[in-house]
């Protein structure tokens, strides 16, 4: 990868996360939403799908955080998450809801690589326009069909169509969006400690995978904020083995009498261990990475939790990875 691209792989993402943390400090999230169609690109088909978070500004506005996957262009496996803002017209007594946003788009491309190697992992950034219409079928469902145009810098522009479904994890009293999230006063989380184990899916042309586990431990030291140190053991095949420890400061949510959390993640990731036989084009320029994750937990009782997570390990070497990991926790 070109080094100016790496050192503004290492500045963006976190500038990225870290906006979404700042919004997500002030208020709560609102609705969750999944949405997928067909997806083109001059004369390229294929598909796209986006899962995100929303939340009201007021009547007339909110804001959005989404992860959106652009599917299989030629040469392109592209994604990567969304921040938005977006101006909005509630009708019919705010059943219908017309909404048009914009915002940056910190983009992962798998791509063709140059000087014959096997493929390449291209950081960058773009804009996400939008356009959205919802109907609020009652205090929780929602119906929604959206377009979003992905202008990149240095790669394809694709525009999708997609359609789906929504959740408002805060309801209204009555169908509708909620203007403003119901704030807290306490702490989302106390201490816990988690076991997991999952797969890790190497971001290559041939998503090579292998066993990963896990163990981490969480503090909240805030109303909405939790920080957690970890250890990952990404997998034993030569192509993705590496083991290392991340540390990460989250915006974490909860939901149901505090039995559902949602939470965004960003932290540094220092491979301690990985395989010297990789061939040399994957051997790497150093071993600090990022480690951006998306994570929810359910709260069994008092004590006990189960908690599904999805990591995406920012490389500078073509090392990209995905480890996404379920497992059991202790709350204390």
């Amino acid at each position: 990868m070109n080094k100016n691209l790496s050192k503004c792989a290492s500045l963006s993402v976190p500038l990225l996360v870290g906006t979404c943390l700042f919004f997500s400090t002030a208020a709560c999230a609102q609705e969750f939403s999944f949405l997928a169609g067909p997806l083109v690109s001059d004369s390229a088909n294929s598909y796209s799908w986006e899962a995100g978070y929303r939340e009201g500004l007021g009547r007339y506005a909110a804001w959005s955080f989404s992860w959106l996957n652009e599917g299989h262009i030629p040469n392109h496996h592209r994604d990567g998450p969304v921040a938005q803002v977006w101006g909005r017209l509630p009708l019919v007594e705010d059943r219908f809801e017309l909404s048009a946003g914009a915002g940056p788009y910190y983009y992962f491309d798998t791509t063709a690589a140059d000087a014959g190697a096997e493929y390449s992992n291209t950081h960058g950034w773009g804009i996400i326009w939008s356009a959205r219409a919802a109907w609020y079928f009652d205090r929780r469902w929602i119906a929604q069909m959206q377009v979003n145009h992905a202008q990149v810098f240095g790669g394809r522009d694709t525009t999708a169509l997609m359609f789906g479904v929504g959740y408002a994890l805060q309801a209204n009293n009555e169908p509708g969006p909620r203007p403003w999230p119901i704030p807290r006063t306490s702490n989302v989380t106390n201490n816990e400690v988690t076991l997991m184990l999952g797969a890790t899916i190497l971001n290559s042309n041939d998503s090579e995978s292998a066993l990963a586990e896990s163990v981490e431990y969480r503090r909240g030291v805030w109303r909405y904020v939790d920080v957690t140190a970890s250890w990952i053991h990404e997998g034993g095949h030569d192509q993705s083995r590496r083991d290392g420890a991340a540390a990460q400061i989250w915006a974490t949510r909860a939901f149901f009498d505090d039995r559902l959390t949602l939470g965004a993640g960003i932290g540094p990731y220092v491979s301690i261990t990985q395989n010297d036989d990789l061939p040399e084009n994957r051997t790497g320029d150093g071993r600090i990475s990022w480690l951006a994750s998306v994570s929810a937990s359910y709260r069994l009782s008092q004590h006990w939790l189960t908690r599904v997570t999805w990591n995406r390990i920012v490389t500078r070497y073509d090392r990209d990875t995905d480890v996404i990991q379920a497992g059991v926790g202790l709350r204390f």
